[in-house]
């Protein structure tokens, strides 16, 4: 796991000095799969598992867990891995949809399997997930857990059936980030803040922060794709566009320019690979990708500002400094 940056509010605490014995067992629970045949599919699964990027849900749960002093309770170690599974469950079946052939550098699994075989691991993942869940033995967390998977789900069928014009505005795309990406950060705050004793004051804050959260990661992740390159971020740069999903550097593009015949083809996804790059490098030089980012950065400020009804401590100011640090990450 990546540690925290914590120099923007001069504490000496990274996440992981403050929950590395925590990360330990859910990175042992999330291995603890049961015996899966063919050994093929077992060597699968791990490898899915252990390839799990920077593990930053699991992370946001247990520091949750730890600002309301409840970081010994067994329950969150089988919720941060519940977050994590469910997370990973969500990139196979992503993998598939989108026809991706790599994710961080590495082949994926629709690469190597039959759409079947894929799906069925998902799903295999979406069931771990949901039995590591029901270990925490609370009906509450389980009905978040279960919301929030709907709120995935149903997120992206819509996206299927939204025509092009409807995807190119703000709202659709916040509602689809909130579905893809910030709803399993509220699962990750406010289930832990459940297992914690959070009051409903609290309970408010928590999602408030998740929600925010999630979604400044999100268009980060979005302004990388058109930012970064290939070797850090494991896809072609403009990826997103390139398969017809409209991002808010894209939106920002739209919104800024007259309209542009190249635009409305690449919505539909129907450009040839020359007419993409000329757009993906106009979208990177034109102000879109830094309209894009002070976005994220006021989304950032409201999730800091969230966390100000709690206690001062190390949880809470690493907490506030993993918002600042979504911001600052090059991967």
């Amino acid at each position: 796991m990546e540690p925290v940056p914590g120099a923007a509010h001069n504490t000496p605490h990274r996440a992981s000095d403050l929950i590395r014995d925590q990360m330990a067992r859910v990175e042992a629970t999330l291995l603890n799969l049961p015996e899966l045949q063919p050994a093929e599919l077992r060597r699968a699964v791990e490898a899915i598992v252990k390839s799990g990027g920077k593990r930053i849900r699991p992370t946001v749960t247990l520091l949750i867990a730890g600002l309301l002093n409840s970081l010994d309770n067994e329950r969150i170690i089988h919720l941060a891995s519940a977050v994590e599974m469910l997370h990973t469950a969500t990139l196979v079946h992503d993998d598939l949809i989108d026809g991706s052939l790599m994710r961080r550098g590495e082949v994926t699994l629709n690469a190597r399997w039959t759409p079947a075989a894929t799906v069925l691991t998902g799903d295999y993942l979406f069931a771990t997930a949901a039995s590591l869940a029901a270990q925490t033995n609370s009906v509450r967390v389980m009905n978040i857990f279960a919301e929030t998977l709907s709120v995935i789900v149903a997120g992206e069928l819509q996206q299927q059936f939204t025509d092009w014009a409807r995807r190119s505005t703000r709202d659709d795309y916040f509602r689809r980030i909130y579905a893809k990406t910030a709803s399993m950060f509220v699962l990750a705050t406010t289930a832990a803040g459940v297992l914690s004793g959070a009051t409903e004051a609290q309970m408010a804050a928590l999602l408030d922060y998740g929600r925010d959260l999630g979604m400044a990661f999100q268009i980060m992740d979005d302004i990388l794709d058109f930012t970064g390159e290939q070797a850090a971020v494991g896809k072609p740069v403009g990826s997103d566009l390139r398969r017809g999903l409209i991002t808010l550097p894209t939106i920002c593009h739209i919104e800024s320019h007259t309209p542009d015949a190249r635009i409305e083809c690449a919505l539909r996804g129907e450009c040839d690979a020359e007419t993409y790059d000329a757009l993906i490098a106009q979208i990177r030089t034109s102000g879109a990708v830094e309209m894009a980012l002070v976005e994220a950065q006021k989304i950032a400020g409201s999730a800091k500002r969230a966390l100000a009804g709690f206690p001062d401590s190390a949880y809470r100011a690493t907490l506030m400094d993993l918002a600042d640090y979504t911001l600052q990450r090059n991967t």
